[in-house]
Order: structure tokens, then sequence, then C-alpha cells
């Protein structure tokens, strides 16, 4: 099975928006858990931040926007951390 280098890097985009959306979650110590609904609809949003950037990025360099977009999946997770936690 050969995979091209874009479905490979959404991919990744994908993994690590549970990831993040993940982490995000644990950080509050909730003694119950996350849900698990919550957790893939936050890494729904924060995949679609990080691929409407990785769309937009004017690279040449597929690395280069994977790297770009990954940095910018962490700064959403931290920013809806934030955000949340002030609420």
């Amino acid at each position: 099975m050969h995979i091209n280098p874009k479905t490979a890097s959404l991919l990744i985009l994908g993994i690590t928006a549970l990831a993040c959306s993940r982490m995000l979650f644990w950080f509050f110590h909730d003694p119950e858990g996350p849900n698990l609904l919550i957790v893939v609809v936050m890494a729904a949003v924060i995949y679609l931040v990080s691929f409407a950037a990785y769309r937009f990025i004017a690279s040449a360099a597929e690395l280069k926007k994977l790297v770009a977009a990954i940095a910018i999946q962490v700064i959403a997770a931290a920013v809806f951390y934030f955000v949340l936690r002030l609420l």
C-alpha cells in the first residue's frame, strides 16, 4: 500500500490533533476524566484550525508546512486551555 506525502501529512495532523485534545483535557484534573465525545469534537476544532493554516502556508517544502501546522495545533490547544481555565 502506497501513501502519498499529502495524505500522510493529513493523517499526522489528525493524530496530533487527537493527542493535543486529550492532553488539553488531561490538564484539567477532572476525577471522572474527559468525555470521549468532547475530546473528539475538540480534536476536530484543533484539526480544522491547523488544516486551514496548512492549506494557506505558502511554503514549497511539505515538511515545513507540516511542522508549522503541528506548532499551530500546540498553540491552539494552549490557548483553548487558558480560555477554558478562565471560564
